[in-house]
């Protein structure tokens, strides 16, 4: 599960540098990068019992653009992200896959996302989202 929460960390943030349209995007410190090297995040792609309740519904988020997200997520990181975390739920769930574990599949995932959201901010979250499980997700086994 490990990176699973690497492949939708790296797709978040980069749908997110492709989404902002200033000249300063979020993710670039006005300051020089640290030396250290940034400690690993603890973001799952499944939420936590004790996740904050959100404004949103799934209904919502659902039929939101990237940009409606990014607003309805406050505008920050980790509400994006939040709202990222419970489309892939949805959409491996309704397709009865799983997310591999390995770093490629999280490259591959975030440079699609980040690929689409630049062709059009206006589309679906969830469409990107979808396409991108779909690309990396594989197949639960029968029950």
């Amino acid at each position: 599960m490990k990176t699973s929460r690497l492949i939708l960390l790296a797709a978040s943030l980069l749908l997110l540098a492709g989404c902002n349209s200033n000249s300063r995007s979020p993710l670039r410190p006005a300051s020089p990068a640290p030396t250290t090297p940034p400690a690993k995040s603890p973001v799952t792609i499944t939420p936590s019992a004790n996740e904050p309740s959100h404004s949103w519904t799934d209904e919502q988020i659902l039929t939101c653009t990237v940009t409606q997200c990014w607003r309805l997520g406050g505008k920050t990181e980790e509400g994006y992200f939040d709202i990222i975390q419970q489309l892939a739920v949805i959409s491996a769930r309704n397709r009865n896959l799983s997310l591999p574990e390995d770093e490629k599949a999280g490259e591959k995932t975030g440079e699609y996302i980040k690929a689409e959201a630049h062709k059009d901010h206006e589309q679906l979250l969830f469409a990107l989202v979808d396409a991108a499980v779909r690309k990396v997700g594989t197949p639960n086994p029968s029950n």
